[in-house]
């Protein structure tokens, strides 16, 4: 089991690298779990909001009823972000004020949740997955305009 993200480019591409290398050299299965989604679940019945920080005044969020993903995950900044639930939960909900409670206990993917998700997939038996990172943004590096002049 690996964590998907949303996050930062770098930890996404060494944390599921490690987890496929790993997966692949003990012949077992690997299966991603979005951070989010393991928020979700672990915030219980109801309409939830679940927002992280995605640092530069953003967040990234989704919604939930019971556990279950409705919308998301997607980047916005938080005014941009459609709230239509009854609590929140999660750093980013905590950080920002989206007008409706905010499970302040529940600010990070607990560890017990994305085993649940990841333990459901083993149960079930489902096929080992391709662990592929939820980036959300657009990448900051852009190719450059033209050469440089060299000196000589």
């Amino acid at each position: 089991m690996a964590g998907l993200g949303p996050g930062p480019f770098t930890g996404l591409r060494v944390g599921l690298a490690t987890a496929a290398s790993m997966g692949q050299a003990l012949g077992i299965p690997t299966y991603g779990v979005c951070s989010l989604d393991a928020l979700g679940r672990a915030a219980g019945p109801g309409r939830v909001l679940i927002a992280t920080d995605a640092r530069r005044r953003e967040v990234y969020y989704a919604t939930y009823t019971d556990g279950v993903r409705e919308t998301g995950p997607d980047v916005a900044k938080p005014a941009d972000v459609p709230v239509n639930v009854d609590k929140s939960a999660g750093e980013g909900a905590l950080k920002y004020d989206f007008g409706v409670p905010v499970e302040e206990h529940l600010l990070y993917p607990p560890g017990a949740a994305l085993v649940a998700i990841a333990a459901d997939r083993i149960r079930s038996q489902a096929p080992s997955e391709i662990l592929t990172p939820l980036y959300l943004r657009r990448p900051d590096a852009v190719e450059p305009a033209g050469r440089k002049p060299v000196l000589t």
